[in-house]
């Protein structure tokens, strides 16, 4: 099975891929949660047979905006069948009290608050900010710490910078499909989607490391092959370990964005998302960017073309 030699087609698949995601997050951006912006998220359950309308519940809350106070323009998600998740502008525990008491008055019946924070805007923006060092910090210490433990193998420093390219793709991949999320179906870039993503950077450069560590002990068995053929055969033989480890997360994420509520179905899916695009960059795009760079083949890259137009 000769992987490496259809790398372009690969690097070809992951522009597809890459490319819509990325115009989708310049045009629409993420859409940042109380996390990031400030404000307050209310989760609250009714009896069954009283549960309104999101849109009720809407206008309930710009009833109660004032212009010292606004409120107005809640998101609210329905959270299995009596349940609501209401995101809105920072709102303090007297206001909440009142609007939890004009529900219980107006839709009749008890209901219960089963969790409420808000965020001032400052927290949320260095909350933001931070997100945003960690992802480059990460990938730092993922350079040095991959080209100190691949000291030992001939160009040490490239297994690192491919490894960041194959997170770097994986990153890329999860925020365009959370920005397309974002404007489709409205969902909120939140603490949870942070999470996702700082953990599909460790699965992408684990299982990236998986792959150069069979690199380099082939090295040392395979001396006289080249490159190529070195990096593909230890693809090949790390090819069921990655594909069948991955795969036990990827069922068990399929399973939960199915069955594990409304709550957490977001941070599933992009949790599934990633990790499907870790397994391919770590297979498909990581080993051959060593080869592309061993062979400096991006000097042949425009010759043909080149050759071409001289010769006609």
């Amino acid at each position: 099975m000769n992987i490496i030699k259809n790398r372009y087609l690969y690097f070809a698949i992951s522009l597809i891929i890459i490319i819509p995601g990325t115009v989708a997050l310049f045009l629409w951006g993420l859409s940042p949660g109380i996390d990031f912006t400030g404000g307050s998220l209310l989760e609250v359950r009714f009896e069954t047979g009283n549960r309104p309308s999101a849109a009720e519940i809407a206008t309930l809350y710009d009833e109660f905006s004032t212009t010292d106070q606004s409120i107005a323009d809640p998101i609210v998600q329905p959270l299995g069948d009596d349940a609501f998740s209401i995101r809105s502008k920072e709102l303090n525990d007297a206001l909440k009290g009142k609007i939890v008491a004009e529900m219980e008055k107006r839709f009749g019946g008890p209901v219960t608050v089963l969790h409420f924070t808000h965020v001032s805007a400052a927290i949320g923006q260095e909350v933001a900010t931070r997100a945003a060092g960690a992802v480059g910090l990460s990938a730092i210490f993922i350079l040095l710490y991959i080209t100190y433990a691949f000291r030992g193998v001939k160009h040490a420093f490239r297994y690192g910078v491919s490894a960041i390219f194959a997170m770097l793709h994986d990153v890329l991949v999860t925020v365009g499909v959370e920005a397309m999320l974002g404007h489709f179906l409205g969902w909120e870039s939140d603490a949870l989607f942070l999470t996702a993503l700082l953990t599909v950077i460790g699965f992408s450069v684990h299982d990236s490391i998986v792959v150069f560590d069979r690199i380099r002990e082939n090295s040392t068995i395979y001396r006289r092959l080249d490159y190529e053929t070195l990096v593909n055969h230890s693809v090949v033989q790390t090819l069921d370990r990655s594909i069948n480890t991955q795969l036990t997360v990827m069922f068990t994420l399929f399973a939960l964005a199915l069955f594990g509520g409304e709550s957490i179905r977001h941070f599933t899916i992009i949790l599934l998302v990633g990790i499907f695009s870790g397994t391919y960059s770590s297979i498909f795009n990581a080993a051959p960017i060593l080869v592309v760079w061993e062979n400096k083949e991006w000097r042949n890259w425009f010759r043909r073309k080149e050759s071409a137009a001289t010769a006609a």
